[in-house]
C-alpha cells in the first residue's frame, strides 16, 4: 500500500531505533508539493492515513504503556523545517519565528 500507514509498515527498522537507542531521527527532503508533509503527518481521523508521526507516538507510548516495574521514560520531540536555509520550529508558538 501506498498510504502514510504502508508506509509505515515497511520502515519496520524505525520501530527498532525507537526502543534501542536514546535518540533518532527522521528527516524528509524533497521538492516543493512531492508529498512529504502528509508522509509525516497524514490524515489523523484516519487511520490508514496516519502518517509516520502519528504511528511513531503510537508505537513508542504503546511500548511504553507495557513497560513494568518502575521503569521511567523520558520522551523529547522537535517538529523543524528548513526551507530556503531558514529554519522553523512547528511545534512553537510563533511557528514563523525563524531560528538561529
Amino acid at each position: 500500500s501506498k498510504t502514510a500507514m504502508g508506509i509505515y509498515r515497511r520502515l519496520d527498522f524505525l520501530k527498532f531505533v525507537f526502543l534501542s537507542y536514546p535518540s533518532g531521527t527522521i528527516f524528509a527532503y524533497g521538492q516543493t508539493g512531492t508529498g512529504k508533509t502528509f508522509t509525516m503527518e497524514g490524515v489523523r481521523a484516519v487511520p490508514e492515513l496516519r502518517g509516520i508521526i502519528p504511528n511513531s507516538f503510537a508505537h513508542i507510548f504503546g511500548h511504553i504503556a507495557k513497560a513494568e516495574g518502575d521503569t521511567r521514560f523520558l520522551v523529547r520531540v522537535s517538529y523543524l523545517e528548513i526551507y530556503n536555509e531558514e529554519v522553523r520550529d512547528l511545534l512553537g508558538k510563533d511557528q514563523t519565528q525563524r531560528l538561529e
